[in-house]
């Protein structure tokens, strides 16, 4: 482990001078690469000190309970053996999780398709929290999120949003957030007080880039439209947005947000390559009986997987059977804990 830990800090002194570098730090894009991972490094060191230093409790405690003669003393010396053992299971996980090489899949950015369903406006407006729930989490991790599509409401809902979330790992971490998420609250419409439960849907998709899935042109058909706004009406007098049906597989994706044909086409293609490449990665799956290890549940983006319920201020993963509280700051994007607790049952599958 002392190998390890020489070797990170001999990097984080590399990313150091890197980020002390004029040319460095007049690129934003390298200098926001390079803070990204100097900080994911730094709190891999960390975690690893931290780690050493149970280690050496662990060791320390062991030694005087060889020592020890007094049944009393020794009882509370196993106890606290035991403590120790149980403080250490998570960071040694954490530090797994963030040393383990990640397989081509893992390390994919992700596009994440919202789509509002039962509850009408209420869905839609749930829709728009789950957006700001994933945006907000990319924002604290260091990555960044893109709107790639949207279908918005007159009352500042959406119907379906689709967007990208860039950064290491984005993929592996998100990957067992596809599911029905439903809500349960008090719509601000509603004057009796009683509460609706409304839900929407979330899939979760490894970005694809053009070598991993080449689509022949022949294979899809592409329709051009005007774009809408919130009512349905036209709001660019060019047909600027974009319909590809890729034939083979019956997928359908349109795009509308960007203000040419070109841009549009381009967002597109990327959605669709997406689902593609989820679509070949599941029967991967299915066919080496491994959908456990990459799913939580069935993996059908039918399940209901949480319930978000705003009077108790308690959201509940139903896969896991587990409950947080603080409802609030996980729409807020404090995420990690939800995550990590599934990853952990995920892995003991």
């Amino acid at each position: 482990m002392s190998n390890q830990l020489d070797q990170f800090e001999e990097q984080i002194k590399n990313l150091e001078g890197q980020l002390q570098d004029p040319a460095v730090y007049n690129d934003p894009y390298k200098l926001k690469d390079i803070s990204q991972k100097y900080n994911q490094l730094k709190d891999l060191i960390r975690d690893f000190r931290q780690l050493e230093d149970i280690n050496k409790k662990i060791f320390d405690t062991q030694k005087l309970l060889n020592q020890e003669t007094n049944a009393e003393m020794i009882e509370m010396i196993k106890n606290e053996i035991k403590s120790l053992k149980k403080e250490k299971e998570p960071l040694e996980k954490k530090i797994k999780d963030q040393t383990e090489p990640l397989s081509e899949i893992e390390k994919k950015d992700v596009i994440v398709e919202i789509r509002a369903g039962t509850g009408g406006d209420e869905a839609a407006l749930f829709s728009t929290d789950l957006f700001r729930m994933y945006s907000r989490f990319a924002e604290k991790k260091g990555w960044s999120a893109h709107l790639i599509s949207s279908h918005p409401t007159p009352i500042g809902g959406f119907k379906e949003i689709i967007f990208e979330i860039k950064g290491p790992g984005a993929y592996r971490t998100l990957r067992n957030e596809s599911g029905v998420h439903r809500v349960q609250r008090i719509p601000e419409t509603e004057k009796s007080g009683r509460i609706h439960t409304s839900a929407a849907s979330v899939v979760i998709l490894p970005e694809a880039d053009p070598v991993d899935v080449e689509i022949n042109p022949d294979d899809i058909k592409i329709d051009t439209f005007r774009a809408s706004g919130h009512g349905g009406q036209n709001v660019q007098k060019n047909e600027t947005a974009v319909r590809i049906t890729h034939l083979p597989s019956g997928l359908i994706v349109s795009c509308q947000d960007e203000r040419s044909q070109k841009q549009n086409r381009e967002k597109a293609l990327i959605v669709l390559r997406s689902r593609i490449l989820a679509m070949e990665e599941e029967k991967k799956a299915k066919n080496l009986k491994e959908k456990r290890q990459s799913h939580i549940g069935t993996g059908d983006r039918s399940e209901k997987i949480r319930t978000y319920n705003f009077p108790q201020s308690r959201i509940t993963d139903h896969r896991i059977k587990k409950s947080w509280y603080g409802l609030e700051k996980i729409l807020d994007g404090d995420l990690d804990t939800v995550i990590q607790d599934i990853q952990d049952f995920a892995s003991r599958q």
